[in-house]
C-alpha cells in the first residue's frame, strides 16, 4: 500500500487567525520548529507572555533572525500577535501539548525507554513480570498508557493483554 502523502493532515489555513486561505501540512509544522532557535521560540510562546524584546535578549537572536523565526511560526498556523505579546494559536496549543510535550517526555526519558526495550526484546522474562518491571521503573503515567494501550506490534501485546487481566481481576474482587 503507497503512503499517503499528507492529505489527510492538512487544516484549512483559512481557520488560522490573520492568514490566507491556505493548506497547512505537517512538513509545514516541522518546518516551522525544525531549528533549536525556532523550537526556543514556540516553547517561551507556550509557556510564558513575553514581549518581543524580552524574547529576542532570552534567544541571543538577533531582530531580523527573530522576526523571520516568528513569521514562519506565525505562517504555520502556532503562534499569534495579540496585545503586542506572541501567544499560541489553538492549534498551536495543541501541536505544543499532544506532540511536542510528549516528544520531550519521551526525550527526558530515553534511558528507561531504552532499558525496558531491551527487557522486551530479550522474551525471557515472561509478560506479567515485565509489565511489573515497567510500572516499577516508569513513573510517568502518559508513558505508562502508552504503553498498557499500544496492542499494535507483537512485544507490546503482552504487555496490554497483562493490563488487561490484571483490571478484570481488580474488578472482579
Amino acid at each position: 500500500m503507497p503512503i499517503q502523502p499528507y492529505t489527510m493532515s492538512k487544516v484549512p489555513h483559512s481557520l488560522m487567525a490573520g492568514s490566507k486561505k491556505e493548506m497547512i501540512l505537517v512538513i509545514d509544522v516541522l518546518k516551522a520548529i525544525s531549528d533549536e532557535k525556532s523550537l526556543e521560540l514556540f516553547r517561551m510562546v507556550a509557556l510564558t507572555k513575553q514581549h518581543s524584546d524580552i524574547l529576542i535578549s532570552k534567544t541571543k537572536l538577533t531582530r531580523k533572525q527573530y522576526y523571520s523565526r516568528m513569521s514562519t511560526l506565525m505562517k504555520a498556523g502556532l503562534i499569534e500577535r495579540e496585545e503586542g505579546k506572541h501567544t499560541l494559536t489553538a492549534f498551536g496549543r495543541m501541536i505544543y501539548h499532544t506532540s511536542l510535550a510528549a516528544m520531550e517526555n519521551a526525550v527526558n526519558n530515553y534511558w528507561k525507554l531504552k532499558a525496558i526495550e531491551s527487557l522486551r526484546k530479550s522474551k525471557v522474562i515472561p509478560a506479567a513480570e515485565c509489565k511489573n518491571i515497567i510500572d516499577r521503573f516508569i513513573d510517568d503515567p502518559e508513558i505508562k498508557d502508552i504503553f498498557a494501550r499500544d496492542g499494535s506490534t507483537s512485544d507490546s501485546q503482552p504487555y496490554a493483554e497483562v493490563s488487561q487481566q490484571q483490571q478484570r481481576h481488580s474488578s472482579q474482587t
